[in-house]
């Protein structure tokens, strides 16, 4: 039976991808910081997904995650991040402690969970980070978010020239209807934006479809899901 781990998984994206992936078939960890909400995820999807609560940035909660799947592990999403601030700031109105929190959530952690589990990742396994287009692109305010995930997907990348063994995937799922989203926008209204389930058809045939390591938008995945 396939196994997936997701972080970030009890709302947003993560929890997305969490019943995407138990529809299909896969048992599925997830885990996250909130631990009561992460409990009630995993009741509502039913007995293929697993809560394990606990922060990415403690390394004591990735040896965990480790022991919880250490009878093999076939696909990490790492999509658990944080903007840093709500409102957003200018690069200029950083702090250092802010910027710090941004780079351990969105950079240090998933590479070291990456390190933690690589062992675990069974022949043909895969890794997507979650990226964005503003790791592309330049907006005010979001310089930190969007240079921690430049390096994110740099260093995915070049894990993926390093090790081709695994499938390595830096994936911007596009604009969606999430907390996070709602949270660099306070107060405006972000009706339009997709919620994430739309998007959860590209994953799946990234993921089914074996397609080669790279950097992905979901957007130009929707061929392929179809």
């Amino acid at each position: 039976m396939s196994r997936a781990l997701i972080t970030g998984g009890s709302a947003g994206l993560g929890r997305a991808l969490a019943a995407g992936l138990a529809d299909d078939g896969w048992d599925v960890v997830i885990t996250g910081r909130n631990r009561e909400r992460l409990d009630a995820v995993a009741a509502e999807l039913g007995p293929r997904v697993t809560a394990v609560a606990g922060d990415v940035t403690d390394p004591g909660h990735r040896d965990h995650l480790a022991e919880v799947v250490a009878d093999g592990l076939d696909l990490l999403v790492n999509n658990a991040s944080t903007l840093g601030t709500s409102p957003l700031v200018t690069v200029q109105d950083l702090t250092s402690a802010v910027l710090r929190h941004v780079w351990e959530t969105n950079v240090v952690a998933p590479m070291a969970l990456i390190r933690t589990l690589r062992p675990l990742l069974r022949a043909g396994g895969a890794v997507i980070d979650i990226t964005s287009d503003a790791a592309a692109e330049h907006y005010e305010t979001w310089g930190a978010y969007a240079a921690s995930k430049v390096a994110l997907e740099h260093l995915t990348l070049t894990l993926a020239a390093e090790e081709p063994a695994v499938r390595w995937y830096a994936v911007d799922p596009g604009d969606l209807r999430t907390q996070m989203h709602q949270d660099a926008y306070p107060g405006e209204d972000i009706s339009d934006r997709p919620l994430p389930e739309t998007v959860v058809p590209a994953f799946l045939a990234l993921i089914d479809q074996h397609l080669p390591s790279g950097r992905y938008r979901a957007s130009d995945l929707t061929a392929v899901a179809a």
